[in-house]
């Protein structure tokens, strides 16, 4: 058995280094990464005094999604985030404006994206992206702690994410369901902190 972890440790870390994406051997034969629910995560840091008010400010890239694509999110230096369902008519695709995370992508549904962003306000590129300005709606947060670790959860579009110390975990104000995962350097990036926990 541990001669088949050794090989399947070196053939994840090839395909690492073929695709340029980090490997996932530590994330299939370390440790295993526990699924939380993340409702529950939530109203522990606020028992804690670890929630904050924060929203998005930074202009973004969007064009209409085509009718069953699928976005797959890819964060820089870490891969896959997360997938979208396939998309619908009216649906949008958001790409943040952040290099440091390689400018990832997601589907916004039709619904969501008219209260999230207004615009646009540019013309269109040559590939079909038009400049966005967010409304800086106000989401509640809280950053992950080291001593929570890395974990899974489940995002309300049905899919996995995964969740590591330092990143965002933001929730709406209206929808308390509505809750997701930001990667640190997409949150230090993209949002604005309007009011720190009172923890800190």
């Amino acid at each position: 058995m541990r001669v088949a972890h050794k090989h399947m440790a070196m053939i994840l870390a090839i395909g690492a280094l073929l695709t340029g994406l980090p490997s996932l051997a530590s994330q299939t034969l370390g440790e295993p990464v526990q699924h939380v629910d993340l409702a529950d995560l939530f109203a522990a840091a606020e028992h804690e005094g670890r929630v904050g008010l924060a929203r998005k400010t930074k202009t973004v890239d969007v064009r209409p999604a085509k009718p069953g694509e699928i976005i797959v999110t890819v964060i820089k230096t870490e891969g896959k985030e997360t997938q979208s369902p396939p998309a619908k008519l009216g649906d949008f695709v958001v790409r943040n404006r952040c290099p440091e995370t390689g400018n990832e992508e997601v589907l916004i549904q039709s619904e969501k994206f008219a209260l999230r962003y207004e615009g646009p306000i540019g013309p269109e590129d040559q590939d079909g992206w038009r400049a966005y300005q967010p409304r800086g709606v106000q989401m509640r947060y809280f950053i992950v702690r080291p001593e929570d670790g890395r974990f899974t959860f489940t995002a309300p579009w049905g899919e996995s994410m995964v969740a590591r110390p330092k990143d965002a975990i933001v929730r709406s104000l209206t929808d308390p369901k509505d809750m997701y995962r930001i990667a640190a350097a997409a949150f230090d990036c993209t949002y604005e902190v309007i009011e720190r926990p009172p923890s800190n």
